[in-house]
């Protein structure tokens, strides 16, 4: 299995930054994707930014500009740079993985997707 470890969370004022960042630790795994996601009371769990094992990024519509994703492959770490952040942006932010492990014969290589703790973010007006 593959488990992850985030940080970075807390509250900050309008117009402030945050880096959060995602640790993956485990054996027998090669790391896809990695990706952050939000989720605040009421609503769905919405994709925020994402980063490929090649470095290519996604970035939802409200955070393009403002927000930041990078990667350590070598450390299996991604972070996720939060600059001008509004209180829209006040949500609790899941790291998620796509990883692949050993497959069973007969099996795709398909990944597996794993999910962080979670983390708080506070933004104030």
């Amino acid at each position: 299995q593959v488990q992850l470890v985030e940080s970075g969370g807390g509250l900050v004022q309008a117009g402030g930054s945050l880096r959060l960042s995602c640790t993956a630790s485990g054996s027998s795994f090669s790391v896809d994707t990695m990706g952050w996601y939000r989720q605040a009371p009421g609503r769905r769990r919405e994709l925020v930014a994402s980063i490929t094992d090649s470095g290519s990024t996604n970035y939802a519509d409200s955070v393009k500009g403002r927000f930041t994703i990078a990667r350590d492959s070598a450390k299996n770490t991604a972070y996720l740079q939060m600059n001008s952040l509004n209180a829209a942006d006040t949500s609790v932010y899941y790291c998620n993985v796509k990883a692949f492990t050993l497959t069973p014969v007969g099996h795709l290589p398909v990944p597996d997707s794993y999910w962080g703790q979670g983390t708080q973010v506070t933004v104030t007006s």
